[in-house]
């Protein structure tokens, strides 16, 4: 997270004031700065800021191992007013840089003054696109949420203002790709879904829970997939194997068995589903901070008195069987597994995201299982 921009913006942007991004004290300021932004959104979840400095540390986020990335902070009349962050991914198309963490005032000389600076970073370092937002890679938060304001996100999911598209457009970014988040509700799967689970299984399938006492194996096997299911994807960029033990420990706490399918054909997984207790319910009111009654709150909420929300953050089949009606059936299988348990957990508000605008065959799984699209996260793009 070296080599920072210091030049201050000037011409038409001049009075704002660009500042980049040192040491912990300054890091910690870029992570507070959207929770002055959004003081007055009742939509909106302070993130943990034990949690976002890990995610935006070289030290804890092995991201960094393959990508580099600067971050700033406008200010303008004494008061911090927004902020941004430039990616550059070796694993990403080459020729692409990221942009992401955008967070904004009302104005267009910010928004303006802060994309000239992550552009300029970008282009020293020979992108010739800029694409984003993701904070910080495609496979965690991903695009500047455009339409279903009304609702708080899920955990790992961003919430926005609804001006920053607007301001965005008039930097001169454009659409790249939507992408959605369903949400089911209740416990029933529609009834041509059930006529469907009632059939036999072929005798080469079975679905199971993860095994917890081999967690880490488990994770592989399911990071595998992952990587094999999403590689056609638009901008997908695989797991290491640094991220998969990292996203194994982060996930962990989280985890509860039940919550966690594979189906498998001949013995081999092939297809599996992650659904995640909704931690954004639980740390609504604890304005980022666990200590020093956070903790106590937390684990209330998640082990004893419950949370009523859950996302499905991870889910895949193996392309070989994606395109055949035995990828679809092992797709409903994992899934109604999940919402089966879910409901005997108390879930039954279950987010499916993201899931891509072009992607039919998911978002015809996601509809087939009562999920509707009720949030909508747009990727912006501009040459360099």
């Amino acid at each position: 997270m070296t080599d920072l921009l210091n030049r201050p913006a000037t011409g038409a942007t001049a009075g704002v004031e660009i500042l980049p991004v040192t040491g912990r004290a300054g890091m910690d300021r870029f992570i507070r700065v959207p929770f002055d932004l959004h003081r007055d959104d009742p939509t909106w979840v302070p993130p943990l800021l034990m949690e976002r400095r890990d995610a935006l540390s070289s030290r804890e986020n092995p991201y960094f191992r393959h990508a580099e990335a600067a971050f700033w902070i406008a200010r303008r009349n004494g008061r911090d007013v927004g902020r941004v962050s430039a990616q550059l991914d070796r694993l990403a198309e080459a020729g692409t840089g990221h942009f992401g963490l955008l967070a904004a005032v009302d104005d267009g000389a910010v928004v303006g003054a802060l994309m000239e600076t992550a552009e300029r970073w970008l282009r020293a370092r020979g992108a010739a696109r800029a694409l984003g937002p993701f904070n910080l890679s495609i496979n965690e938060e991903t695009g500047l949420l455009v339409d279903g304001f009304d609702t708080p996100p899920m955990l790992m999911m961003g919430h926005d203002r609804p001006y920053l598209g607007p301001l965005l457009e008039r930097a001169g970014y454009s659409k790249a790709k939507d992408v959605l988040a369903y949400l089911s509700e209740g416990p029933d799967l529609p009834a041509g879904v059930r006529a469907l689970l009632a059939r036999p299984l072929p005798p080469n399938v079975r679905i199971r829970r993860l095994r917890m006492a081999d967690y880490r194996r488990e994770v592989g096997a399911l990071t595998d997939i992952f990587n094999d299911a999403w590689s056609g994807n638009w901008g997908f960029v695989p797991l290491t194997g640094d991220e998969i033990d990292h996203m194994a420990r982060q996930m962990k706490p989280l985890i509860d068995e039940r919550l966690v399918w594979f189906a498998e054909v001949d013995g081999q997984p092939a297809a599996f589903a992650v659904c995640l207790p909704n931690l954004n319910e639980a740390i609504r009111d604890l304005d980022g901070r666990l200590l020093p009654f956070g903790w106590a709150k937390l684990l209330w909420r998640l082990k004893v008195s419950g949370v009523r929300s859950a996302r499905v953050p991870l889910m895949g089949v193996r392309r070989r069987y994606a395109d055949s009606l035995l990828g679809s059936l092992l797709a409903f299988l994992i899934i109604a597994a999940v919402r089966r348990e879910a409901a005997d957990l108390g879930l039954h508000r279950i987010e499916m995201s993201w899931i891509l605008e072009d992607n039919r065959p998911m978002r015809r799984i996601a509809e087939a299982v009562g999920g509707r699209p009720y949030k909508t996260y747009r990727l912006y793009g501009k040459p360099l």
